[in-house]
């Protein structure tokens, strides 16, 4: 594909609202709620200007959706063909956990399917660059980007990642029906970058999420090789709908299984 954005400027910019993130991460930050109760901090503002600004620079005409701004009627998002969706700071929970496990998440939408996505978390200086159809690449510590690729047969016992923060009787439920498994604990989109860079199989998503949280990731883990479905194994798609919330879903890197056979039966 054509890329909008040249990769290198597209790093950078992750890079620059990840500095901004760690520059209030190592102050005594303020936290306040958002309407639907979710947490704010300066650093997901601070993150959210220095990206929309620049991606209104780098590329006027396509228009820029972030957490931070999502209050856009779907009478005018269902015009667009192609736009950036962006989280400033996912993994809210886990910045003010202090535990170092979220990501800027910035990612290209293109007829409602993910082409492109960078994530980059950083306190660990690591960063995903993932293009659909022409590959996936990851760096830690500022070294030269990696060539990386999902597991095409799953384990056993199966790698699982999961969540720090969100963990509830329906994935108990999954799991134990997928019997033998070793549980990954990550925050943020890192547990798709685990799939995707191959360590490991599966990450489950059976609670809500919203577009945001998994456009950069979809896209990354596709461009390895794998995939993000959901619970149907159909292909999660974007901007389909008023609500931004996602359906559950799954990321795995072997096709070859019908991971909804885990499922509890309702």
């Amino acid at each position: 594909m054509t890329l909008p954005v040249p990769k290198e400027a597209l790093i950078e910019l992750a890079r620059n609202a990840g500095a901004a993130i760690l520059e209030i991460y190592n102050t005594e930050f303020n936290v306040t709620d958002k309407a639907d109760k979710t947490p704010l901090t300066e650093a997901d503002l601070a993150a959210h200007n220095i990206i929309v600004s620049t991606l209104e620079k780098l590329t006027p005409e396509i228009p820029v959706l972030s957490e931070e701004s999502c209050q856009i009627p779907y009478e005018t998002r269902q015009a667009w063909q192609r736009y950036w969706l962006i989280d400033p700071l996912d993994g809210t929970k886990e910045f003010i956990k202090r535990n170092g496990e979220f990501t800027v998440n910035i990612a290209l939408i293109e007829d409602q399917q993910p082409t492109l996505g960078v994530i980059y978390a950083p306190v660990i200086d690591k960063l995903y660059y993932g293009v659909v159809g022409d590959g996936a690449w990851m760096s830690e510590a500022g070294a030269d980007l990696q060539p990386i690729s999902v597991v095409k047969q799953r384990r056993n016992p199966a790698r699982v990642a999961g969540s720090r923060s969100h963990a509830g009787e329906s994935l108990q439920k999954f799991l134990a029906n997928l019997g033998e498994y070793e549980l990954v604990s990550m925050g943020s989109s890192l547990k798709s970058c685990l799939v995707a860079e191959g360590k490991a199989d599966l990450y489950p998503r059976l609670g809500l999420t919203s577009e945001w949280d998994t456009g950069a990731a979809q896209a990354i883990v596709e461009a390895a090789g794998g995939k993000l479905t959901e619970l149907d194994m159909q292909p999660l798609r974007y901007n389909t709908k008023e609500s931004l919330l996602n359906p559950y879903f799954f990321v795995f890197g072997d096709s070859t299984v019908d991971w909804s056979r885990y499922l509890a039966e309702d």
